[in-house]
Parts: C-alpha cells; structure tokens; sequence
C-alpha cells in the first residue's frame, strides 16, 4: 500500500498515529537558539559521521517517566549513541553525546543537529560539543519537519516498543529500548532508503573500518 492510500484511510476515519511528544511546561517559551540551522531540512550525509540528528522523547512507566535521548548519524540511520534516565535534565543530552563520541572515531567537524530543547542550549551540551570540535546546528520553534528524519526513528520506537504494552518498571522500558535498538532496528529492521539493508550491513559494505570504530 502507498503511503498515500494509508493516509486517505487513516485520514477518513480519524485515526491518528500515537505518538511520543515532548511536552512543553504551560506557558514555557522556548529559548533562543545557540546555533544557526545548519541543515535546512537536507537529513543526507556523503560519509560516517558528517551529520548527526539528536532528540529527546519519553514515556510513562508504573514508577514514573522515562526519557531517551538518542543521537543517529543521517549517513547510515545507525542510532551511534545514547542515553536513558528518569530525569530530562541536561546531563541527558551530554550523556548521549559521550557514549555516541567514545563509539565513533573521526568525529571533528561532525554537524550535531537539534532542536531548541533546553538541554541542548545548555553550556554543558555546548561545550563537549565544543570539547569534540564538532559543529551544533538546530531548526526552528515549533518546525517538527526540521528533525523530521530522528522523529521518523521515534515514531517506530513507540510503534515496536513503547505501545505494544504497560510497563510497571522503568528498567523494564529500558531493557526494552535498547535490545530493539541494538537487536531489532540496527541489526534486523532492513531500510529502504538504505538498499534494503540494515544500518549495521550498509556500514559494513560500505566502509568496513566504520563497523569497526562503534
């Protein structure tokens, strides 16, 4: 079925897809961007670790909410680093951006594209980017069409994971996060704009020292 006819059909009977927001304190603006917006909506990457897409969702548990901060280079869709918590505070977004910079080599002059989120006009946010000499990028107030490609990756998270049940504990979640990240979407989930091939098959074929460097 075209993407077009499912929409029709979910469109005529209003069905929505559910989907993970971030929800935004009433009456909360967001602040000024620290960075110009690098990327104009073109989520395309000539090589590993030119263009990298950063967000933040979350999800209810028994305990509380969880958060997920995830970082995917555009080149091969691969999820390079993350970082889950109870908490959505800047050290989310740092740790995400350490753990995806210890598994990559190379990654000076990497453009780290964003939105406006508080945790990532943080200074801490800022200054590993600056410690990493990697560039910051970020799109407009309001403009989800401007990280639309990590939105993309959010939206079959809640679709496989975050959905398909209740969940009591949050280690229950995050058990659940990271083997769909690591065994489902990176190894099994095959992409069409990919070649139909798996972000870890398109790494290895293409460049094999980049299998090698995550």
């Amino acid at each position: 079925m075209a993407d077009r006819t499912a929409w029709k059909i979910c469109s005529g009977r209003g069905w929505w897809s559910s989907f993970a927001k971030k929800r935004r304190g009433k009456g909360r603006k967001v602040g000024p961007p620290v960075h110009d917006d690098l990327v104009r909506r073109d989520f395309t990457a000539a090589g590993p670790n030119r263009l990298w897409l950063a967000d933040i969702t979350e999800h209810r548990t028994g305990e509380g909410k969880l958060y997920l901060c995830a970082v995917k280079d555009a080149w091969s869709n691969r999820i390079v680093g993350y970082s889950i918590d109870s908490r959505m505070k800047s050290r989310l977004a740092v740790n995400a951006l350490h753990n995806a910079t210890a598994r990559r080599r190379g990654v000076a002059g990497c453009v780290v594209h964003t939105d406006r989120g508080s945790q990532f006009r943080s200074r801490k946010f800022v200054g590993a980017l600056h410690r990493h000499r990697m560039l910051g990028s970020m799109g407009r107030v309001g403009a989800a069409g401007d990280n639309a490609a990590m939105e993309s990756f959010f939206g079959l998270l809640q679709n496989n994971v975050l959905d398909r049940r209740s969940w009591a504990t949050r280690d229950q979640l995050r058990t659940a996060i990271v083997t769909w990240i690591e065994r489902t979407y990176h190894r099994r989930r095959r992409q069409r704009p990919l070649g139909k091939l798996t972000p870890i098959e398109f790494e290895t074929i293409m460049t094999p020292q980049a299998s090698q460097a995550a």
